[in-house]
């Protein structure tokens, strides 16, 4: 048996022994791995699932196949890295420390507009920077959905580069992503390609041919909508008055039922649309409804922290209409989703 190597990526010894194996054999089958690894098929199954969630393998006919060393280590280390995102983040959230640095920016403001406490119902927020600093703030608060619309489609490639970040960390922490963009979009090869990115990682997009209302509203609690829809540049309205941010969902969920799925790219196959077909790590947690007899063990073999699990597991429920998560996982069968 080699000494284990990848320890201080938190892998364990076993599952080090088990890529070790595949590495050498190039590729095998359940049966195959059960004889060269003296193991029952039920223990190599369970190390295949974790191989397969930790990015060390993959399966190409029928055959359990090793990732190149290279590739695996860095999925090993984006694994650790998104973790440790996590948690940082989760920290810095529960501790309440951009609130508390922002106090202290703004001692002299009779308020602070994201603080837990005398916040004022509406603001205005004047010019771009403003709002951009608001967005990154709604952002990072945000714990279970975000809504947004683009009327024009066409996102310029400077706002890509400013929402990439933030949409990632959204979606990175297992917040429900919705965006509705106008028609102009599919004209226009840098959105599209952005929009197919988001929809890989998780986002849920669709395509307006109806004229859209430019809103943002985070976790229904709070929205921003601009001064002058003919002028975004010009600043935005905040709210968080519940009756306001409630009539804003509504019209968006509206918008959104008007609206049509990505169109699915040349050679795409399957009848689903690209916004349709789950991502590949809602992928990997319908598989491990049928599997894992609890959460932490379902997270633990795809890498993901129990909070981001469930949450994505809250949401495929829902999207898939399922009564329970036994349901959920039949139905996703059924789709051909997994």
């Amino acid at each position: 048996m080699s000494h284990p190597i990848l320890e201080f990526l938190d892998i364990r010894p076993e599952d080090e022994n088990f890529y070790r194996v595949l590495l050498r054999t190039g590729g095998a089958s359940p049966q195959q791995l059960a004889r060269h690894c003296d193991m029952d098929e039920e223990a190599v199954c369970v190390l295949q699932k974790r191989a397969i969630g930790l990015g060390l393998a993959t399966v190409t006919d029928g055959l359990l196949r090793p990732i190149t060393p290279a590739k695996a280590v860095q999925n090993l280390i984006d694994h650790r890295i998104a973790l440790t995102r996590e948690e940082l983040e989760s920290a810095a959230a529960a501790h309440g420390v951009v609130a508390a640095l922002l106090a202290e920016r703004d001692t002299a403001a009779p308020a602070d507009p994201f603080a837990d406490s005398d916040r004022p119902m509406m603001k205005h927020l004047e010019g771009l920077a403003e709002v951009r600093a608001a967005i990154d703030e709604l952002a990072f608060y945000t714990r279970s959905e975000s809504l947004t619309t683009w009327p024009g489609g066409r996102i310029p490639v400077d706002s890509i580069t400013t929402a990439r970040p933030l949409d990632e960390r959204i979606l990175r922490r297992g917040i429900r992503m919705r965006s509705l963009f106008g028609a102009a979009a599919l004209d226009d090869a840098e959105t599209m390609a952005y929009l197919r990115e988001l929809v890989r990682k998780g986002a849920e997009v669709r395509i307006s041919r109806v004229p859209l209302e430019r809103i943002l509203i985070y976790d229904r609690a709070a929205a921003l909508t601009p001064i002058d829809p003919a002028d975004s540049i010009r600043g935005a309205l905040l709210t968080r008055e519940p009756g306001l941010v409630a009539a804003l969902v509504s019209l968006f969920e509206r918008m959104w039922g008007q609206a049509q799925e990505l169109p699915v790219l040349v050679g795409e196959d399957g009848p689903e649309s690209a916004g349709e077909r789950p991502s590949e790590i809602e992928r990997r947690i319908l598989e491990s409804l049928t599997t894992a007899d609890k959460d932490e063990t379902g997270a633990r073999d795809i890498g993901i922290s129990v909070r981001t699990y469930r949450k994505y597991v809250a949401a495929l429920m829902q999207r898939l209409d399922a009564s329970n998560r036994f349901h959920a996982a039949l139905l996703a069968r059924e789709r051909g989703w997994i």
